[in-house]
C-alpha cells in the first residue's frame, strides 16, 4: 500500500497521518526513514491516567532535554484537528471543541491545530523546529497525539505518541512511531545519522514518561 497525498498546508510534508498506518515500517512516505517502538510502563487505571496527563503536558519533550516555546492554540473555534482511519486516510475531525486546559506552568495541554517551537540538541545536532499538533486522542483506554513538522528542523516528518491501557491484561504501554526525511545537508549525505537521532529521541522519551527508566540521558 502506498501513502496518500493528503496535505495540511501548515506542515512541510505530504503524508499527514502516516504514523497511524499499520504498514508504516514496510511502506514509509517517500524518502523518509520510519521508526517505531513500544514499552510497558506499568499497569492499571492510575498509571494510565498519570502517564496520559504527562504526555499531554509535553513531559516527553521537556524531560528529554528539549524546551517548548511559543505555544499557540489553533486559530478560530472551528478547527478540530485531523483524524485518520487504520490505513492513515484522513476522515472526520478528531474531536469537537473542548475547554482548553493548562499545566502548572500555564502551558496549554496538547490540542489539535496547536503550533509550538521546540529547541534543544539531539545526538550532537540541533533539534530546533516549529511543529503542529495534527490530532489528539483522549479515549477510555488510549491517550495520545500526533506532531508534524512545519519548518526549521533538520528533518521533516511526523511523530505519534500513544499511551494504551490494555483491556486483556491491565498493562499500560507507551508507543512512539515516526518517519523522518532529512532536511540538513549533513543528514542527507549521511542517512545513518537520522536513525541515530531517532534512537536517542526514543530513549529520551521513554525515560521522560516512565519512572522505570529514569536514568540520566
Amino acid at each position: 500500500m502506498r501513502r496518500g497525498t493528503f496535505r495540511d498546508d501548515t506542515v512541510d510534508y505530504a503524508a499527514v497521518g502516516a504514523t497511524h498506518a499499520p504498514d508504516l515500517m514496510q511502506y514509509p512516505p517517500e524518502r523518509s526513514i520510519p521508526a517505531e517502538n513500544s514499552w510497558r510502563i506499568g499497569s492499571g487505571l492510575e498509571r494510565f491516567q498519570s502517564a496520559g496527563e504527562a504526555l499531554l503536558t509535553w513531559t516527553a519533550q521537556r524531560a528529554s532535554g528539549l524546551s517548548i516555546e511559543d505555544v499557540r492554540p489553533a486559530q478560530g473555534p472551528a478547527y478540530a484537528g485531523v483524524s485518520f482511519d487504520v490505513e492513515g486516510t484522513p476522515i472526520a475531525p478528531s474531536k469537537n471543541d473542548v475547554e482548553q486546559r493548562f499545566d502548572a506552568e500555564g502551558t496549554p495541554f496538547a490540542g489539535p491545530g496547536m503550533t509550538l517551537r521546540l529547541h534543544g540538541r539531539v545526538a550532537g545536532m540541533r533539534a530546533d523546529a516549529e511543529l503542529r499538533v495534527i490530532s489528539v486522542t483522549e479515549e477510555k483506554r488510549r491517550i495520545g497525539f500526533v506532531l508534524g513538522t512545519v519548518g526549521g528542523s533538520v528533518v521533516r516528518g511526523e511523530e505519534s505518541f500513544d499511551i494504551d491501557w490494555r483491556e486483556d491484561n491491565d498493562e499500560v504501554w507507551f508507543s512512539v512511531r515516526a518517519f523522518d526525511a532529512p532536511n540538513s545537508l549533513l543528514y542527507r549525505v549521511i542517512p545513518p545519522l537520522v536513525k541515530r537521532r531517532r534512537r536517542e529521541l526514543f530513549a529520551r522519551y521513554l525515560r521522560a514518561i516512565s519512572p522505570l527508566y529514569a536514568t540520566p540521558v
